[in-house]
């Protein structure tokens, strides 16, 4: 699977602190036999994330785009609406499962408010900012991660 991660932060923009989940997204992928063949990061700014989206779907054309940061209750927080603005369907049961798998291990999950969908061939999934976080929710993504590209990509079932 041809996939790309884009990390939202204004910190990790800004260059005040490094981005590790990122990089954990791309090792785990890769652990896994996929190609991860950008990894982006961007503030907090609904207007560059929708961009970046738009970009890596449209012009990229990656199967895969997971999201990382920006999907709790802070005022910052909007990467779930600029994923939004973008997708052309939506795939809520993707976000249930992760609240639902990530509730069995703290509370605060669910707060999250990340989302999930399609845009043309593209399938676009917010992850939680930190690195534990966004590797348990795609763990709880991988054993329909394969299908779900098979599906998008009209290969059927």
């Amino acid at each position: 699977m041809k996939a790309a991660i884009l990390t939202v932060s204004d910190r990790c923009a800004r260059g005040e602190q490094e981005d590790l989940t990122g990089p954990a997204l791309r090792d785990s992928l890769a652990a896994r036999g996929s190609q991860v063949v950008e990894l982006v990061i961007v503030p907090d700014d609904a207007e560059r994330i929708s961009a970046e989206l738009l970009r890596l779907s449209d012009e990229l054309g990656v199967e895969l785009v997971l999201t990382n940061g920006g999907t709790g209750l802070g005022p910052r927080d909007v990467t779930p609406e600029a994923t939004q603005a973008v997708l052309d369907r939506v795939a809520p049961g993707l976000p249930e499962a992760m609240r639902t798998g990530s509730l069995k291990k703290t509370p605060t999950a669910m707060l999250s408010r990340g989302t999930a969908g399609l845009r043309g061939r593209t399938l676009i999934v917010n992850l939680p900012g930190s690195p534990k976080g966004a590797i348990e929710c795609l763990e709880i993504l991988y054993p329909v991660l394969d299908h779900a590209a098979q599906m998008v990509a009209g290969r059927g079932h």
